[in-house]
């Protein structure tokens, strides 16, 4: 059955069975480190309410229809703010599929990096850049890494977002491109560590190096020995790798890159598009993505648990606040 369109570029919503379906079809396309992260739960958000709740709507909500932004338009918003970022997604289409968009020769062989970029309703992250499929061709000589980005520009209905763009259209636009401007700098920076020698590095590189250099300096202790602290603690908590098991891996420098990796692109692209967000908020929301990354909260525990998330939220506000300090030298 088609849907009914109307002109206030809404659709009505699809039958139940059919959300069904469709949720079930999206939940079979994210990786399984992706289904095992709480927040990726996928939902729809329904435009009836400024602020909308992210629930599986009901046949009677009006979904709003994605189609109506223009892709030419958000490219020519990431080229405005970096050349580098803009040529990484120039033949990207926002359809799901991979495109090619580096190709270098070493030696005997060839590295390539394939980039899929989707724009869906999908909870309350606003972007994922998935680590990349490792592909290896040995007939043909050719090592291929394949990017997936979603884009869910579920907070449309942002009041401050409303209030700098009231056109829906230019709004749902902005809004995407902002945040694929986000995500393509986590591809940037992986790309550059995967690239072989010899080859040139884009300046977004190159400065989240300097940056996680200076963040593991001794310049920045105690904030920095304290995050590390905090995160090892919260591995010894974690209910995944039991005393008896043996030895546990050592997450703390893999999660320590990341939280400055994610200070790294919120203040790019805060930068670049605005609509800034505080220090506080950046680690509230990260002390506990890297909680989980860490492990889940454990059943038994949750108290000293939930503690110690609070105290590693705390150390890397300051830990932001230093490098905030002397995010000059890194520009």
């Amino acid at each position: 059955m088609k849907q009914e369109t109307r002109g206030t570029g809404a659709k009505k919503a699809f039958p139940k069975e059919k959300v069904d379906l469709h949720a079930h079809s999206i939940l079979g396309n994210f990786s399984s480190s992706a289904l095992s992260f709480p927040y990726l739960v996928p939902v729809f958000a329904p435009v009836s309410f400024p602020a909308p709740e992210y629930l599986f709507f009901s046949p009677g909500f009006l979904q709003l229809d994605l189609n109506i932004y223009r892709e030419p338009m958000i490219k020519a918003l990431i080229k405005e703010q970096s050349e580098d970022l803009y040529r990484l997604i120039k033949k990207v289409h926002f359809d799901g599929k991979y495109y090619r968009i580096k190709s270098v020769r070493s030696g005997e062989w060839e590295h390539c990096w394939d980039l899929a970029v989707r724009v869906q309703f999908f909870g309350k992250l606003q972007g994922l850049a998935f680590e990349p499929e490792r592909v290896v061709s040995r007939k043909y000589r050719k090592i291929i890494y394949r990017f997936l980005i979603l884009v869910n520009p579920h907070e449309l209905w942002d009041k401050e977002l409303v209030e700098r763009v009231w056109n829906i259209q230019e709004r749902i636009e902005f809004l995407i491109a902002k945040i694929l401007f986000h995500e393509c700098i986590h591809v940037l920076i992986f790309l550059g560590k995967t690239l072989p020698s010899g080859f040139g590095q884009t300046d977004f590189f190159l400065e989240f190096s300097e940056m996680l250099e200076f963040a593991n300096s001794e310049k920045l202790c105690p904030e920095s020995c304290g995050v590390k602290s905090h995160l090892r603690n919260l591995a010894f908590l974690s209910p995944d790798f039991p005393e008896s098991s043996g030895e546990k891996p050592d997450r703390v420098p893999e999660l320590y890159e990341f939280l400055i990796h994610e200070k790294y692109s919120i203040k790019k692209t805060d930068q670049a598009f605005g609509l800034s967000w505080s220090n506080r908020k950046v680690s509230r929301n990260y002390a506990k993505m890297a909680a989980l990354k860490m492990g889940p909260c454990p059943d038994s525990g949750k108290e000293g648990w939930e503690k110690e998330v609070l105290r590693l939220k705390r150390d890397l506000k300051n830990l932001y606040d230093r490098i905030d300090e002397n995010y000059g030298s890194f520009l």
